[in-house]
């Protein structure tokens, strides 16, 4: 009888437990964070202000052997005080602003609502 193989067979249900509740822990965490963010958006007011395209980034993710690649696409906004946001927009949206752009920038808490280019 081998002492070390019974060990691992009362062993393994506790850590695929443990691994089973971190992993869970980890899923609500992203989705209760999510619905906060949404919920205090919600709640914050539409705002419309002066601002000029500063810089436009890509975050690609996936696309390794069968997974289908992903892109977010974002845009960072500088306000006549010198402030800086970032917003995540859609690839539309994304192609149609240049670095240098000014125009009115709308947005509701930490959500991109519009840009609107003025010429100037």
């Amino acid at each position: 009888m081998d002492p070390y193989g019974d060990s691992f067979f009362n062993v393994f249900p506790i850590i695929f437990g443990a691994f089973f509740c971190i992993v869970i822990g980890i899923i609500l965490f992203v989705i209760i964070k999510g619905a906060a963010e949404w919920g205090k958006n919600n709640n914050s007011p539409k705002i419309t202000v002066t601002a000029h395209v500063k810089t436009k980034r890509t975050e690609t993710s996936g696309g390794a052997g069968d997974m289908s690649a992903s892109t977010s696409y974002y845009v960072t906004f500088e306000y006549e005080s010198g402030d800086r946001q970032e917003f995540n927009v859609n690839g539309r949206q994304y192609g149609m602003l240049a670095d240098g752009d000014i125009g009115k920038l709308s947005f509701q808490g930490t959500r991109f609502l519009g840009f609107e280019r003025v010429n100037v």
